[in-house]
C-alpha cells in the first residue's frame, strides 16, 4: 500500500473518545473535524473541533448513525479521513465501503474483516478455521421463539442470548430456565435491532464463573500480525465492563503465550489491518474459548497505553497512512500495572438505573500516574440519548496493589455533584478482599449485593459532620453576601443568646445542626448531641476547617439552591436544607406511576380502562441506549395515560395513573 499524506480527520463519534482522538491528532499536527447532534451542540469535544459539522437529531438513529451524512461532512470539510471512534458506525463494513469508495480513509480494518467480524456468527465460523477454541452456538434467524427453544435446550441451563452485530451489553440476555427464553429472546431482538438496526441473535451456553480476558492486537498493510498482551475485564454490570485492567492477574505466562498467539491466528485468519480486540472467556479450569473480536480501538485501551507506552490512536493513524508497524512494537514488553474505572451516571442500588441531567460539578484530583478520559468538564448537562458513561479514570503503577488503592484514593477524592453515580461500588469493588486478591470473574457484582458496594462511602456519623459543615459554610456566605456588618459572625450579641438552627435531610434521616459562636470559639450540638470544644480555622462559603474530638479536617462545601454537596477525607454527602417555611406543592394524583429517569416512550403495551395485575409492564421507556420496562407496582385498572408512543419524558412525569382494586 502506497503511503497516504493524512492532514485533516472527521471523527464520527462524540463524548470522551472524539476528545481522546484529538488529544494525539493536535500532538501530530492534524487538523480535526466534529460531528454533532442538537442535543450535543455545546459539549466541550465540539468546541475542541476545528470544525464542526451539524447532523441534526438527538437519538444516535438521527444523527451518529447517519453514515451518508457524515460522509458528507467529510467532503464538505475536506476530511483526508474518518476516525470513527468505538460504537456508533465503528463496526459497519458499509460505512466503512461508502468511505473509501468516497476517497476517504477509513481510519480501521478492511470491509471484508469488518463484515466477518461484525457478525459474530460470522466470525465463530471464520475463528474455527484458525483453529481457536470455541463454545457451541445456536444461531437465531427467521425461526419461533419454540424452535429456537428446542434447539437451545440441547446446550444446557443457563445460556446466554447475545447480538450479533453488536456488544456493549445491548442485546444480551442470561437466560436460567426454559419459561423466560421467548419473552428474553424478543427483548434482546429489540434492543439489538435500536442499537444496531440489526436484530441478529446467537445463543451459547453461559459459562457461570468465568472471567472475560481480551488481547489487543494491531495488523498493518506490510504483512506484520502482533499482540499488546491483555486485559482483564471481568468486573461487569449488564455485561458491559466497568474495570479493566492490564496484565490479568489469572494469567501466568503459558497461558499469556496461549492465549495471544490464539489472537493473533484469529486476526491473521481474517486479513487484520489496524487495532482490533480479541475477546475470550476464561473459565476456572484455566481453558480459555473464543468470544468476539471487536474491530475497532476498545473503551479500555488506556490500560494497554499504560503499560506499553504506545499511543494505540497514533498507530491507527500511521496504519491508515501504509505505515508499518514500528519496530520496537514486536519487541513490546509490560511495563507495571494499570487499571481503569469507568464512572457512570447511573444508581446501581436501583438496577443500574440510568442518570441524566445536570452535573453541577466534576473534579477528580490530578496526580501522577492518574489519567483522566472524560466527556465533560466541570459543569455539563448529561444527555438521556447516550450511553451514561462521564469518563475513565485510570491509574498506572509499579505493582496491581499500587493501582488499586491509588485509584480508589482518587475516586475518593472526587467531587461528582449532580447525578447519582457509580462512584462507591467503583471504590468498594478496588478495595474488595476478592478483587486485591484477582478473585474476579463476571459474576463479581452479583454475588455482592450493588446496593451495599453503593452504599454512601461516609456513615451517618459522617453525614451529620458535613451537615454541620454545610451550616458554617451557609452562614458564611450570608456574612459575605450581608449589606452591613460583613465581618461579624452570625447573630453576635453582647450577651449569649439562643442557638442558631439549620435542618437537613439526609440518606436517611433529618439532621439537626445548631451552633453559636461565643467569646470561648464555637459552641456546636448535631442532633441535640454536643460536640464538646470545637476548634475552627478557614470558615468561608467553600471551604470549612473544623476541629472536632481533637481531629481537625478540611470540608468542600458547594452549595446548589437548597442542595449542599460536601466533600472531605471522611467521605462525601449530600444534603438537602429543610426550609424554615415550607410552601404547600403541588401532589400527583393517587396511583400516579412516575417516570423514574428521562427519555422516550418505546412501547405502550396498555390503553386508558385496561385491567392490570401487579407487575404488568405498562410501557417500555428508551434511555441511554437502553429500554426499560415500567411495571404496575399494584393490581387495578388505567384510568389516565398521560403518553404516547415517541414521547419524551422528564425523570418524575406522570406516565399513567393506576386505580387500585382491593
Amino acid at each position: 500500500m502506497a503511503q497516504l499524506a493524512i492532514h485533516k480527520i472527521l471523527i464520527a463519534n462524540r463524548g470522551e473518545i472524539a476528545r481522546r482522538i484529538m488529544r494525539t491528532c493536535r500532538a501530530m499536527g492534524i487538523s480535526t473535524v466534529a460531528v454533532c447532534s442538537d442535543a450535543d451542540r455545546d459539549q466541550p469535544f465540539v468546541a475542541e473541533a476545528d470544525e464542526v459539522v451539524l447532523l441534526g437529531g438527538t437519538r444516535p438513529s438521527e444523527s451518529y448513525l447517519r453514515g451518508e451524512a457524515i460522509i458528507e461532512a467529510a467532503k464538505l470539510t475536506g476530511a483526508d479521513a474518518v476516525h470513527p471512534g468505538y460504537g456508533f458506525l465503528s463496526e459497519n463494513a458499509e460505512f466503512a465501503r461508502a468511505c473509501r469508495e468516497a476517497g476517504i480513509v477509513f481510519i480501521g480494518p478492511p470491509n471484508d474483516a469488518i463484515a466477518a467480524m461484525g457478525s459474530k456468527i460470522e466470525a465463530k465460523r471464520r475463528m474455527q478455521k484458525a483453529e481457536v477454541p470455541l463454545l457451541p452456538t445456536v444461531e437465531v434467524a427467521e425461526q419461533s421463539a419454540d424452535e429456537v427453544l428446542r434447539q437451545v435446550e440441547k446446550l444446557g441451563w443457563p445460556v446466554l442470548v447475545k447480538a450479533s452485530a453488536g456488544g456493549g451489553g445491548r442485546g444480551m440476555r442470561i437466560v436460567r430456565e426454559p419459561g423466560q427464553f421467548a419473552a428474553q429472546l424478543e427483548t434482546a431482538r429489540q434492543e439489538s435491532q435500536a442499537a444496531f438496526g440489526d436484530g441478529t441473535l446467537f445463543v451459547e451456553p453461559y459459562v457461570e464463573s468465568g472471567r472475560h480476558v481480551e488481547v489487543q492486537v494491531f495488523g498493518d498493510t506490510h504483512g506484520n500480525v502482533v499482540h499488546l498482551f491483555e486485559r482483564e475485564c471481568s468486573i461487569q454490570r449488564r455485561h458491559q465492563k466497568v474495570i479493566e485492567e492490564s496484565p490479568s492477574p489469572a494469567l501466568n505466562e503459558p497461558l499469556r503465550t496461549a492465549m495471544t498467539a490464539a489472537a493473533v491466528r484469529a486476526a491473521r485468519e481474517i486479513g487484520y489491518v489496524n487495532a482490533g480486540t480479541v475477546e475470550f472467556l476464561l473459565t476456572p479450569e484455566g481453558k480459555f474459548y473464543f468470544l468476539e473480536v471487536n474491530t475497532r480501538l476498545q473503551v479500555e485501551h488506556p490500560v494497554t497505553e499504560c503499560v506499553t507506552g504506545f499511543d494505540l490512536v497514533r498507530l491507527q493513524i500511521q496504519v491508515a497512512m501504509g505505515l508499518p508497524l514500528p519496530e520496537e512494537i514486536h519487541h513490546a514488553k509490560l511495563h507495571g500495572h494499570a487499571i481503569e474505572a469507568r464512572l457512570y451516571a447511573e444508581d446501581p442500588a436501583q438496577d443500574y438505573r440510568p442518570a441524566a441531567g445536570p452535573l453541577h460539578r466534576f473534579r477528580i484530583p490530578a496526580s501522577e500516574g492518574v489519567r483522566v478520559d472524560s466527556a465533560l468538564d466541570e459543569t455539563a448537562v448529561v444527555s438521556p440519548y447516550y450511553d451514561a458513561m462521564l469518563a475513565k479514570v485510570i491509574v498506572h503503577a509499579p505493582s496491581r496493589q499500587e493501582a488499586a488503592r491509588r485509584l480508589g484514593r482518587v475516586l475518593r477524592q472526587a467531587q461528582i455533584h449532580g447525578l447519582r453515580t457509580n462512584r462507591e461500588l467503583l471504590v468498594r469493588t478496588l478495595e474488595h478482599p476478592e478483587f486485591l486478591a484477582g478473585q474476579t470473574d463476571t459474576h463479581f457484582l452479583e454475588r455482592f449485593d450493588p446496593r451495599v458496594l453503593s452504599a454512601p462511602l461516609g456513615d451517618s456519623a459522617v453525614e451529620r459532620v458535613h451537615a454541620a459543615a454545610a451550616t458554617l459554610a451557609a452562614q458564611a456566605c450570608r456574612r459575605r453576601e450581608a449589606p452591613v456588618l460583613g465581618l461579624a459572625p452570625s447573630g453576635w450579641r453582647n450577651n449569649p443568646s439562643q442557638f442558631h438552627q439549620a435542618r437537613y435531610r439526609g440518606t436517611e434521616s433529618e439532621i439537626l445542626v445548631e451552633y453559636r459562636f461565643q467569646r470561648s470559639g464555637l459552641a456546636l450540638r448535631i442532633d441535640g448531641e454536643d460536640q464538646g470544644q470545637v476548634g475552627f480555622g478557614v470558615l468561608s462559603p467553600e471551604q470549612i476547617r473544623l476541629e472536632i474530638g481533637g481531629v481537625a479536617r478540611t470540608y468542600n462545601v458547594h452549595q446548589v439552591g437548597d442542595a449542599f454537596y460536601v466533600d472531605s477525607p471522611l467521605g462525601s454527602s449530600e444534603l438537602a436544607e429543610i426550609p424554615r417555611f415550607t410552601v404547600p406543592e403541588d401532589e400527583a394524583a393517587a396511583g400516579s406511576l412516575v417516570a423514574p429517569l428521562p427519555g422516550v416512550v418505546h412501547e405502550l403495551r396498555v390503553e386508558q380502562g385496561t385491567a392490570v395485575a401487579a407487575g404488568d409492564v405498562l410501557l417500555v421507556l428508551d434511555s441511554m441506549k437502553m429500554l426499560h420496562e415500567i411495571a404496575a407496582p399494584a393490581a387495578g385498572r388505567v384510568t389516565e395515560l398521560r403518553v404516547e408512543s415517541g414521547s419524551h419524558v422528564d425523570a418524575g412525569t406522570v406516565l399513567a395513573v393506576i386505580e387500585e382494586t382491593s
